[in-house]
């Protein structure tokens, strides 16, 4: 199967078109990257399956539909430069996103999953990302404003440094919540910010502090 990865990816491309993904550059960009170079060997026939995979460290890499969905969310408001990712994990969104978005910082707090990530995404020719082993909570500030912010762990709350690092016009979409968990978009207007619910979601928690 993984030798004939492209048909693989395109059907999973296919699927999420039919559980409602309509933008036409996150479909391509989900059918061309191949999802099982990001997940480990045991886990490989599952790759293109639309569900959540372990990929150690307590961590996870995200549902297609889920990946597919937060970066359609952005670019559907108009985000198409500047996005900074919290929570590079294994690298796939950060890979989804290379391919939707101008140019993309992506922070991990984990340092032996942001070098796979890295290794990963040269072999992919993916050099439109730059990548920070740091604390998700604090963001990037050297490098802000953002015209996008996608939080790929839950908070407990919309981190403050993020929304600071939010470019005027800009969103972010993040999971926020503990038990109960909710997809919120955040549009910041001035020094407004607004937030809608998207929907319920389940994600690991966004843990302050990084590791060696």
């Amino acid at each position: 199967m993984l030798a004939n990865y492209t048909r693989s990816a395109h059907g999973l491309a296919e699927l999420l078109q039919r559980e409602g993904v309509e933008d036409k550059d996150v479909l391509a960009a989900i059918a061309d990257v191949p999802r099982h170079v990001f997940i480990d060997d045991v886990l490989k026939h599952k790759a293109y399956q639309n569900t959540a995979l372990p990929i150690g460290q307590g961590q996870t890499i995200s549902q297609p539909y889920i990946v597919a969905r937060m970066t359609e969310l952005l670019r559907l408001a108009g985000v198409r430069d500047k996005v900074l990712e919290i929570g590079t994990g294994s690298g796939y969104q950060t890979a989804i996103l290379a391919k939707t978005f101008t140019k993309v910082f992506s922070v991990e707090r984990i340092k032996a999953l942001q070098w796979q990530a890295k290794r990963r995404l040269q072999n992919l020719d993916l050099y439109n990302v730059t990548m920070k082993h740091g604390d998700g909570w604090q963001g990037w500030e050297s490098q802000a404003p953002f015209a996008g912010i996608i939080v790929t762990a839950a908070a407990s709350h919309v981190p403050q440094a993020l929304l600071d690092q939010l470019a005027d016009g800009g969103v972010m979409i993040a999971p926020i919540g503990n038990e109960d968990q909710q997809l919120v978009m955040v549009v910041r207007e001035g020094e407004k910010f607004t937030q809608h619910v998207i929907a319920p979601v389940r994600f690991v928690p966004l843990i302050p502090g990084d590791i060696e």
